[in-house]
């Protein structure tokens, strides 16, 4: 009986304790998945949300890399991102 009960408590410690461990590692890749808004670089019908006039939302840009429909982008990279029209934007990107 007593070895049952220690067996019990090693396996409720063990639990609580790989509980609080992921918990821990989980806020750091929060962090790492920051996302920003990138225009210019979504396919047509395959934005994120503000396609301009007519439109409603996600998925409703009707050309590829519309300067005024944004794409969810890991933070950093819109810049970095290169179109036939030219390179990603933090803003509008007016035609």
């Amino acid at each position: 009986m007593i070895t049952r009960n220690i067996a019990l408590s090693a396996l409720a410690l063990s639990a609580l304790l790989s509980g609080a461990a992921l918990a821990q590692n989980n806020a750091p890749v929060a962090k790492a998945h920051a996302m920003e808004k990138c225009y210019g670089v979504s396919l047509a019908g395959k934005n994120d949300c503000a396609a301009g006039p007519g439109t409603t939302c996600a998925g409703t840009s009707k050309v590829d890399h519309q300067g005024n429909a944004w794409k969810n982008v890991p933070a950093g990279t819109c810049a970095t991102i290169k179109t036939p029209k030219g390179t990603g934007s933090l803003s509008v990107i007016k035609a």
